[in-house]
C-alpha cells in the first residue's frame, strides 16, 4: 500500500541493515574511502543479504557509498535512496517484521525515522507462522514473538513522539483501508493517494516472485485472513495462546474465545522460552552499548539537511532525491 503511493518506495526485505550496524567496529573509521568501500561490499555483495531483490547495479551503489557521508546510516540510506530513484520517488522506507527487536538501532541510524507498527490478532499471527515454509521455530516461539513484539510496541508508543510512532491494526486496515490509510498519510505528512487502495497493481514490482506466501498481495484487499485462527489453531494451541497472551490480546481490543484451560506443562514451557528470549535481547542491548562505547564515530545518516541538523553538522548536505 505504501509502495503504491506516488512519493514513497518500500523495497522487499533487505536483510543487511542490522547486520552492518552490528559490524560497525569491523568497518572502523568511515572517513577512509577504503573502509566505505568495504561497507558497500558488505551491503551489496555479501551472501545472505537480499540486496539482489532491489534490482540495483551493485557496483554503482558501492561507488555512491564511497562518495557519500562517512556513516553506517548514510550507506544504508544511499542504497534505499537508489531504490526509490528507480521509481522516481523522493521518499523511501524499509520493512522487516523483526525490526521490533532493533528500534534503538533504527533510531540511531535514522534519528528522524517514522516508525509504523502493524498490530494483528496474535492468534492469527501464530496460525500464519505455522504455515510459513521459512518458520522453523515452532508454535511456542511464534507465541513468544507476538507477545514480545506488542510489548515493545507499547513501550515505543509511550516513549516516542506522536509524529515518530504510529500504530495501525491489520483488521481495521483490511476492513476500512481508506480511513486507515488517510490517517497513516497524515502521520507521514503526505497527501492520501487513491492508488494505495489498489496495492495489487504494484505487488509484482515490490515482492520477489519466489515469496509465494505473499500471494494475497496480488488480490483485492479483503478480510479473508481475519480470524483464520478459528480453523488453524488446535484447541490446545488456542488455550495456551490465550493463557499466556490474554493480557496483551485484551489490551489491543481482541476478545478471548473462552478456550479451555491450558496445560501447566505447556504454560511453564512457554514462560521458560519467553525468559530465554528476554535474556538474549538484554544481552544484545549490553553488547550494543559496548560496541557504541568502543566505536566513538557517528552512525546516523547525513543525507539530507534535516539529518545534518539533527547531528549538529554544518557541512553542506547532499541534494535530496
Amino acid at each position: 500500500m505504501l509502495h503504491a503511493h506516488p512519493r514513497i518506495a518500500i523495497p522487499p526485505e533487505t536483510r543487511y541493515l542490522v547486520d552492518v550496524y552490528d559490524r560497525r567496529l569491523e568497518f572502523g573509521d568511515l572517513r577512509e574511502p577504503a573502509r566505505r568501500r568495504a561497507l558497500g561490499l558488505a551491503i551489496a555483495k555479501t551472501h545472505g543479504t537480499k540486496f539482489r531483490d532491489l534490482r540495483l547495479d551493485a557496483d554503482l551503489v558501492i561507488e555512491r557509498i564511497v562518495e557519500g557521508p562517512p556513516t553506517i546510516g548514510s550507506a544504508v540510506g544511499i542504497t534505499l535512496r537508489e531504490y526509490a530513484l528507480r521509481f522516481d520517488k523522493p521518499r523511501w522506507g524499509d520493512k522487516r517484521p523483526g525490526y521490533w527487536r532493533h528500534l534503538g538501532a533504527l533510531l540511531s541510524l535514522f534519528p528522524d525515522a517514522q516508525i509504523l507498527h502493524i498490530v494483528r490478532d496474535g492468534r492469527d499471527c501464530v496460525s500464519s507462522l505455522k504455515r510459513m515454509p521459512w518458520w522453523e521455530h515452532g508454535v511456542l516461539a511464534a507465541m513468544a514473538t507476538w507477545v514480545q513484539a506488542v510489548e515493545v510496541g507499547r513501550r515505543a508508543q509511550h516513549h516516542l513522539r506522536p509524529d515518530q510512532y504510529h500504530e495501525i491494526y491489520y483488521e481495521r486496515l483490511v476492513s476500512d483501508p481508506r480511513t486507515e490509510l488517510e490517517a497513516l498519510c497524515g502521520f507521514l505528512s503526505e497527501d492520501f493517494a487513491e492508488a494505495m487502495l489498489e496495492p495489487s497493481r504494484v505487488a509484482s514490482e515490490a515482492i520477489p516472485k519466489r515469496k509465494s506466501w505473499h500471494t494475497r498481495t496480488k488480490d483485492t484487499v479483503s478480510r479473508a485472513a481475519v480470524n483464520q485462527w478459528t480453523q488453524q489453531l488446535t484447541p490446545e494451541e488456542l488455550a495456551l495462546m490465550e493463557a499466556v497472551a490474554g493480557r496483551q490480546l485484551r489490551a489491543h481490543g481482541y476478545r478471548l474465545s473462552g478456550a479451555g484451560r491450558a496445560g501447566r506443562r505447556e504454560v511453564a514451557a512457554f514462560w521458560r522460552l519467553y525468559a530465554r528470549r528476554q535474556t538474549v535481547a538484554a544481552k544484545w542491548l549490553v553488547a550494543d552499548r559496548v560496541r557504541t562505547l568502543r566505536y566513538r564515530r557517528p552512525v546516523a545518516a547525513q543525507l539530507t539537511g534535516g539529518q545534518l541538523a539533527l547531528v549538529g553538522s554544518t557541512g553542506r548536505a547532499p541534494t535530496p532525491p
